[in-house]
């Protein structure tokens, strides 16, 4: 098998590829595929049926064969390879993000993007609270489990609104400011659980010490980036497109280690990168050239993630994903419909709001891979799967339907069509004139 690394990551990839374009087809979020197909490969021993049927096939050279393929499918080589890339998968999807971060479209959304944002994180966090305390979890646990819960999928949610064209409708800018404003919970609660949990400190203190030095590196980043940034553009200035991309990515890599090195998850890093480079006036040409990397790469993470579960362990965890996810629904329903209230759009738009804001997908999972990282309870992971693969489903389907929901919840009535007129009609109107 030592020779079989460049062809197992070579399947791995039209695999990806394959359930994307099922994934597309069927005009579902790709992540969900990307996931399930990771778990189904992932695991060293066969699905019970097909361990059932060879042995009672009773073949020996058949098997053998079977295993061998089955052996290759697991990726035993390819897997620190294929989990480095999702790694690289992470870095790229916080950076891109930080790139399209814009103070002035935080300025734009105003009131209707904080209130509206604030009351989404304050339901959403008590959801994760209640989650978690009736699943009797403990304190980290419990932490982890609260950002799952309120860590909206920016890439799910911004494709659902470009596959039903509702981008330029006015519960969209609600939309994505709300986005914006979980963004930023993302960063701080990334900071806090690595201060929490990667830091390996057990005191309040240890945990407040490590919060402190992660808010201290990023507003170190932001301050002295802006300032560099005109250093910056100078380098970038009329430079080949590999000379371009090699200072962009160093900068990327070097920021998101040092986060690493201060116990500050990379995720974090990466993000302050994009920020900073979000105030380059090559920025439109940033995101050109980041772009198919963070698709490649983060397509990885979510195939990486899903080869890292064990199919037959999720039981446990099933039942409270789908209360969880019931939760979800209904708390983001209300957040929206509080954020109907503070603009000027109309009740009905709250699930529009709620349902498009309710897709999970990848920052929980990097919040469960933060849990995973500190050796937290197995079920964090478990919960997770079945959390995103929910939510990633049916909260499109749901947004597809909103305006028939929101019907059908209110009791619009029909609108009755007028009766066309025939041509009879129109000459029986007609009054002829007196001669």
């Amino acid at each position: 098998m030592h020779n079989t690394l460049i062809i197992e990551i070579g399947v791995a990839i039209i695999l990806v590829a394959s359930v994307g374009l099922l994934a597309n087809r069927l005009k579902f979020s790709v992540i969900p595929f990307f996931i399930v197909i990771g778990m189904v490969l992932g695991n060293d021993h066969y699905p019970n049926a097909v361990a059932e049927f060879l042995t009672n096939l009773n073949n020996p050279a058949l098997t053998d064969s079977i295993d061998s393929i089955w052996r290759f499918l697991t990726f035993t080589e390819s897997k620190p390879f294929i989990d480095f890339m999702g790694r690289l998968g992470v870095l790229f999807l916080l950076f891109y993000l930080g790139l399209e971060f814009s103070v002035g479209r935080l300025i734009k959304s105003g009131k209707s993007m904080v209130a509206g944002g604030v009351i989404y994180l304050l339901i959403n966090l008590a959801s994760g609270l209640l989650v978690g305390w009736m699943m009797d979890l403990p304190f980290k646990e419990l932490m982890v489990l609260c950002g799952i819960m309120t860590s909206s999928s920016t890439a799910i949610v911004a494709k659902v609104l470009t596959d039903l064209k509702r981008t330029a409708n006015p519960e969209t800018e609600v939309i994505m400011g709300m986005i914006m404003f979980d963004d930023l919970f993302v960063a701080m609660h990334i900071s806090f659980l690595s201060g929490l949990i990667l830091s390996g400190g057990g005191s309040v203190w240890a945990v407040v010490w490590t919060s402190l030095l992660a808010l201290a590196f990023i507003l170190g980043i932001l301050i002295l980036g802006r300032k560099l940034v005109p250093f910056i553009d100078k380098l970038l200035h009329e430079k080949s497109s590999e000379l371009f991309i090699l200072i962009i990515f160093s900068l990327l890599f070097i920021i998101a280690g040092l986060s690493e090195t201060i116990h500050v998850a990379e995720a974090v890093g990466a993000l302050m990168a994009g920020l900073v480079f979000a105030d380059s006036r090559f920025i439109k040409k940033i995101e050109g050239m980041v772009s198919p990397f963070k698709d490649f790469f983060g397509a990885m993470f979510f195939f990486s993630f899903g080869l890292s579960i064990d199919l037959y362990s999720l039981g446990g965890a099933v039942g409270w994903a789908v209360f969880a996810a019931g939760i979800t629904l209904v708390g983001n329903v209300a957040a929206g419909y509080f954020a109907t209230r503070f603009s000027t759009l109309p009740p009905k738009n709250s699930v529009d709001i709620g349902f498009t804001l309710s897709a999970r997908g990848e920052f929980s999972i990097i919040m469960a891979n933060i849990g995973k990282a500190g050796a937290l309870m197995p079920v964090i992971q478990s919960f997770v799967v079945v959390y995103v693969l929910l939510l990633s489903i049916v909260s499109p389907l749901l947004t597809k339907e909103s305006r028939n929901i929101w019907n059908a919840l209110a009791g619009t009535p029909e609108v009755t069509k007028k009766p066309k007129k025939k041509l009879s009609d129109l000459e029986s109107s007609v009054k002829p004139k007196d001669s």
